[in-house]
């Protein structure tokens, strides 16, 4: 099971991995259950992955900003 597929979530480079694996899922109707796409789903994988890293990499460096703004409010309203 993948995260939300919607383009607007991915990078260009995940949606054409997506758009591979849907297409042989379409193409595969029956084959796909016997591990035809299995292939192409673990580079959907891995790409996603990539892209929730970076996310959370991101989150994290934002997330210490606001921390270290806050600690420096509260030194100054304490120093006042």
């Amino acid at each position: 099971m993948h995260t939300d597929l919607s383009a607007h979530l991915h990078t260009p480079a995940c949606n054409k991995l997506i758009e591979e694996l849907q297409a042989c899922h379409d193409n595969n109707a029956f084959a796909r259950f016997v591990g035809v796409c299995n292939s192409i789903d673990d580079k959907v994988v891995k790409c996603l992955k990539g892209e929730r890293i970076a996310r959370s990499a991101a989150n994290r460096a934002k997330a210490r900003e606001r921390q270290s703004k806050y600690k420096e409010k509260l030194l100054q309203e304490e120093s006042n």
